[in-house]
């Protein structure tokens, strides 16, 4: 569903095979979580997030994510050589989606690399934020089909597997700014290509 599309009630529960009653349900939690708006006499959509929004969420989740990395690469030895183990295997997850050129695989397998880190902060309340900042940054990201850099995430590993607090910190903060640079130019060549171009007189 793009940004302004109705949600259906009747559509959804059945192609889920539900009552309309939890589908709508579940539409005021999107509604209370910012993602879907509800007009009324009109039915839900899904909700349009402004370029103001989306890079002051980007500016809390490079802090989240620059924090979670620090986290991450303090951990006690074994536990951080395991999460070094699980991130590679998430982007090696990520390449192979890459070279199927399957983006949706890709988008999600690059959501999992990062909740990994957080998750591994073991701060609950840094997960329940993170959460609903990445929820709110996916309206923005479906627009744009944006994919990250996979040499980033390369790197973002190595430093947490070899301990480097203040280098997972850099770069995942770096990571996070440069994923909001993509996503701001790429916004910025399709509003150009929308624009009809004037003749010279």
């Amino acid at each position: 569903l793009e940004p302004g599309d109705r949600i259906s009630e009747p559509e959804v529960a059945s192609r889920l095979q539900v009552s309309r009653v939890p589908v709508r349900e579940a539409l005021r939690e999107l509604e209370s979580s910012g993602l879907v708006v509800s007009r009324k006499h009109a039915g839900v959509f899904v909700r349009a997030i402004e370029a103001q929004e989306v890079r002051d969420l980007y500016e809390i989740r490079s802090l989240l994510d620059s924090f979670a990395g620090a986290k991450a690469a303090a951990l006690p030895n074994a536990a951080r050589h395991a999460l070094s183990t699980t991130l590679n295997a998430s982007i090696a997850a990520m390449l192979h989606a890459q070279s199927q050129e399957n983006l949706p695989a890709y988008y999600s397998e690059n959501l999992h690399f990062h909740w990994l880190i957080v998750v591994a902060a073991h701060n609950e309340q840094l997960s329940r934020t993170y959460q609903e900042v990445v929820q709110k940054l996916h309206l923005a990201r479906l627009q744009t089909g944006m994919s990250t850099s996979i040499a980033e995430h390369q790197n973002i590993c190595q430093a947490i597997a070899q301990g480097d607090c203040a280098q997972a910190q850099s770069l995942l903060a770096a990571h996070v700014t440069q994923a909001y640079a993509r996503l701001h130019n790429s916004l910025q060549s399709a509003d150009q290509a929308s624009t009809p171009s004037e003749e010279t007189p």
